[in-house]
């Protein structure tokens, strides 16, 4: 048993504030991903209950991507998950980001 899995913990608090679990997570077959789905996952690595690299090869996450969600989730919470908020939320960032 690797150093990690011995003090990986049992359970997490998600974004709603359930305990998570690896049980309780998205099941690695999810194709639609939903604001909810995805903070369930970031909330999953900020807890030490899976590393990035097992989410991005279990679900097929592109490291980007998910490095996205969590910037998305430490900038504005959920809201900065939803893909319809995704551009607007980008390019105030990028304005705030030049000055």
């Amino acid at each position: 048993m690797t150093e990690a899995a011995r003090t990986r913990p049992q359970s997490v608090i998600g974004p709603l504030g359930q305990p998570l679990t690896l049980e309780t997570l998205p099941p690695t077959s999810t194709k639609r991903w939903i604001a909810h789905r995805k903070a369930e996952l970031v909330a999953a690595v900020d807890g030490g209950l899976l590393s990035i690299e097992e989410v991005c090869e279990s679900y097929g996450i592109a490291l980007e991507e998910f490095v996205s969600w969590q910037r998305g989730v430490d900038r504005l919470g959920m809201r900065g998950l939803w893909v319809t908020r995704t551009q607007k939320y980008r390019d105030l960032f990028e304005r705030r980001q030049r000055y």
